[in-house]
């Protein structure tokens, strides 16, 4: 049964990697990256600072999506990642390395299951979702979380289990942590702030930018 979804994690995972072209590396790369997409992250930061008049609550509020980013990215690799040792495909370990398109050489770390990058990516559109509740927000965000999440599976560095499960992991780490401080400290009044237009805004220039980016480096190639 293992030996069977594994077989099969690997033939969608080539599937994935197969469609690939001198543009889509860049975009690929660019969007995997952190640094392209602070603008979201401080116009996230800047929204809720906005919306949220009592400022203790606002703490309540970062400091849930600070445990969030802890149990999807450092628990997930320092604790879940070892249980299971699982190479990444484009690892020489996972048997199918030679057969994976690589962008610039870039393998990642040794071991990917989960993938840290759907689990955090998932845990802040779901836990952003669940304080706001707007549904336009929710399309944008959930749209940036599955476009990084491919762009793990373009670059080779995942599977599309490491992923899914990562993605799973995260959603959930976000309904529970919610829940929990709804319950003591009510964040429901916080719901469909009209200003959350500007995280659409933001997660729109960031793409228009990627996209700009890597046309420019096409043509300069």
């Amino acid at each position: 049964m293992i030996t069977t979804l594994n077989n099969l994690d690997a033939a969608i995972l080539l599937w994935l990697n197969s469609f690939h072209s001198t543009f889509f590396d860049h975009f690929m790369s660019l969007v995997t990256g952190k640094w392209i997409w602070v603008p979201m992250y401080a116009c996230i930061l800047v929204v809720l600072t906005l919306r949220v008049s009592f400022k203790p609550k606002l703490l309540i509020i970062l400091a849930t999506i600070g445990l969030g980013l802890f149990f999807s990215d450092f628990f997930v690799s320092e604790y879940i990642r070892p249980l299971f040792n699982r190479p990444r495909p484009s690892q020489p370990g996972s048997g199918i390395s030679h057969l994976v398109h690589l962008v610039d050489n870039y393998r990642g770390g040794s071991y990917g299951f989960p993938s840290c990058h759907a689990s955090n990516s998932f845990m802040l559109a779901t836990i952003i979702y669940l304080i706001f509740r707007n549904k336009a927000l929710a399309c944008f965000l959930y749209a940036w979380a599955i476009i990084m999440c491919y762009s793990r599976a373009y670059l080779g560095v995942h599977y599309p289990g490491d992923l899914l499960v990562g993605a799973i992991w995260g959603s959930g780490v976000s309904y529970m942590l919610y829940s929990l401080a709804n319950r003591f400290f009510n964040l429901s009044d916080l719901k469909d702030a009209k200003q959350t237009a500007y995280i659409n805004m933001a997660v729109t220039a960031s793409f228009a930018l990627i996209l700009i980016i890597s046309a420019v480096r096409v043509c300069e190639s």
